[in-house]
């Protein structure tokens, strides 16, 4: 069976990559995510804000005893695992490309313009395949139109374009005034691929304390239908890599993006939860699926149940949104 697939320019053994995550934030989970059969591993993101605190941290700890004297050595402060700028992950991508032989995906997660260049060049000296931009930015200023939320991404986009030449993919939210619009404005300032999506983290409310509390949950099955939509409604609009997570559990799920157009098909939380070994489970119940379906390969399928190709495109459309209310009616 034919596996193979092309994203991002780099040709892949299956669509199955492992997406950002703690998994790959050592250089043995890497290994492992590639002894399991991922296609590629995006590394976890290198956050700008991170990196700006650890700064401001060490200086704070450095110049806390400036008037003290010379010899004075115990009271140096005592600093935890501090690292100045990126050094630490640029190091991590140099022994994840040494380690493995899938190609291996940068993420980013920037705060400033200035930021996201400085960093996406190092990533490109450190020898990245790809780099995938993770734009994860809620506005709540009601001043901020829709328009300036774009027009923020699409500048985000083109100067990190100046800074290197590796393909890029930016990672979206669903949250945005008019998805297709956005897609096709970014992938005109360049963007090679487009990830659907990042997930929102809403916070959860501490009613013993009062206050709002971080409260990860990861995704499940259910999770796979908004990135189904939107991939089928982008295949064949914009001329990008296609790749989406974000709910795909098991054969089945990964096929059905595939369907929808998906060039690749993003896993974190099914490995997190069922260890990294469940991607050879889901790449059998891939096989077996194509296999009784008389598929040669998975290009042969993809994207045959987009949008664009569907016999029914009103199906992505209002008129689903009427049928489903009546076929609950019905039931």
């Amino acid at each position: 069976m034919d596996l193979k697939s092309r994203y991002l320019g780099l040709e892949l053994r299956t669509p199955l990559v492992a997406s950002a995550s703690p998994l790959s934030e050592t250089i043995d989970g890497v290994k492992r995510l590639e002894d399991a059969g991922a296609s590629a591993i995006v590394l976890s993101s290198l956050f700008e804000e991170r990196l700006r605190r650890d700064r401001e941290t060490i200086l704070e700890r450095l110049s806390s005893h400036t008037d003290s004297f010379a010899e004075a050595q115990s009271f140096l402060p005592a600093l935890p695992d501090f690292h100045w700028g990126p050094e630490a992950y640029l190091e991590h991508i140099r022994r994840a490309k040494q380690a493995a032989r899938v190609p291996i995906i940068a993420s980013l997660n920037g705060a400033t313009l200035g930021g996201w260049t400085a960093y996406a060049r190092d990533i490109q000296s450190a020898g990245a395949d790809a780099l995938e931009l993770n734009i994860y930015a809620i506005e709540t200023d009601p001043e901020v139109s829709g328009d300036d939320v774009e027009r923020a991404h699409e500048d985000i986009l083109r100067a990190v374009k100046t800074a290197t030449t590796l393909p890029v993919a930016v990672k979206l939210s669903p949250y945005v005034t008019s998805l297709p619009h956005l897609a096709r404005r970014l992938v005109r300032a360049g963007a090679q691929g487009l990830v659907l999506f990042n997930r929102f983290y809403q916070p959860d409310f501490d009613l013993e304390r009062m206050e709002p509390r971080p409260h990860l949950l990861l995704s499940t099955p259910q999770d796979l239908r908004l990135p189904l939509h939107w991939t089928a409604v982008l295949r064949g609009r914009v001329d990008a890599s296609l790749a989406a997570g974000g709910g795909v559990h098991s054969g089945a799920d990964a096929l059905k993006l595939l369907l929808a157009g998906a060039d690749a098909t993003m896993l974190a939380s099914a490995l997190l939860k069922y260890g990294v070994e469940h991607l050879r489970v889901v790449e059998r119940e891939m096989v077996r699926w194509l296999e009784e379906k008389e598929y040669a390969s998975v290009d042969q399928l993809r994207g045959s149940m987009s949008q664009w190709k569907c016999a029914d495109p009103s199906a992505f459309e209002r008129a689903q949104y009427i049928r489903t209310l009546e076929s609950y009616a019905a039931r």
